[in-house]
């Protein structure tokens, strides 16, 4: 942080090769899940354009099929008599999570109580009553694809923030955090080199001292004994003061 370095030891490297191996161990798993969901968002994608298709076709189906029960009914009011007879859906949506690389993605089931239909069989019975049923029938198959394109499109834009978070780790640790540990592991590794040449000097010129000190010793010894023995002997000199 700031700019400094970490010392340069043995420690901190093995510290930061472990930090290394993490980190592309991770931008490796990360890269996979990133090509996971987005071969799953290419599907959705192709998935939603069909059942957007469907939903006109049978939206338009619907509509026909509404026209033609109001032909049938002889012009009375169908939305105020359906209205007033409907207590409870017969038709519910319901939740249910879903995984695709480790990413939970919300799915819309339709679910359809029979029993809460009870009453829309009885209407139309003086006329009209098989049309409307098909009207009902129709517009239920145009719910479904609507629910089936809410789901589809809400895990098309769940997968696609994930896809974009995923993307911005992945680059991180590819061109920020990986290079940045890289570059600090080499410079430890020629810190450290450095450091090993300069302990190679250092004791080479203390073994070359120490050769110098040792040889000048010898020399000095081997003149000390030279001058020894090329001394006068005291004996060879004669005393003036001796007669004899």
């Amino acid at each position: 942080a700031g700019g400094q370095r970490p010392a340069a030891n043995r420690m901190t490297l093995q510290t930061f090769k472990a930090r290394l191996g993490g980190a592309s161990k991770g931008f490796k798993l990360l890269k996979k899940k990133r090509d996971a969901l987005k071969s799953r968002f290419q599907a959705l994608l192709k998935d939603i354009v069909d059942t957007k298709l469907k939903v006109g076709e049978s939206l338009k189906d619907g509509a026909f099929a509404l026209a033609k029960a109001h032909y049938a009914s002889s012009g009375s009011d169908i939305a105020s008599s359906i209205v007033e007879r409907a207590k409870k859906p017969s038709v519910t949506t319901k939740m249910y999570p879903d995984n695709v690389a480790g990413v939970s993605i919300p799915v819309f089931k339709l679910l359809r109580n029979s029993s809460h239909e009870a009453i829309a069989h009885t209407m139309g019975v003086g006329s009209g009553g098989a049309v409307l049923n098909a009207t009902r029938e129709t517009y239920l198959k145009a719910v479904e694809c609507i629910v089936q394109l809410a789901s589809l499109q809400t895990a098309f834009h769940t997968l696609d923030e994930e896809i974009k978070m995923t993307s911005r780790r992945v680059n991180a640790l590819e061109y920020v955090l990986i290079p940045r540990i890289e570059d600090i592991i080499h410079y430890i590794t020629q810190e450290m080199d450095e450091q090993a040449r300069e302990e190679f000097f250092r004791v080479k010129k203390v073994v070359e001292k120490k050769k110098q000190k040792l040889a000048k010793e010898k020399e000095l010894a081997e003149k000390n004994q030279a001058a020894a023995i090329d001394a006068p002997s005291i004996l060879q000199k004669k005393d003036a003061d001796i007669v004899f």
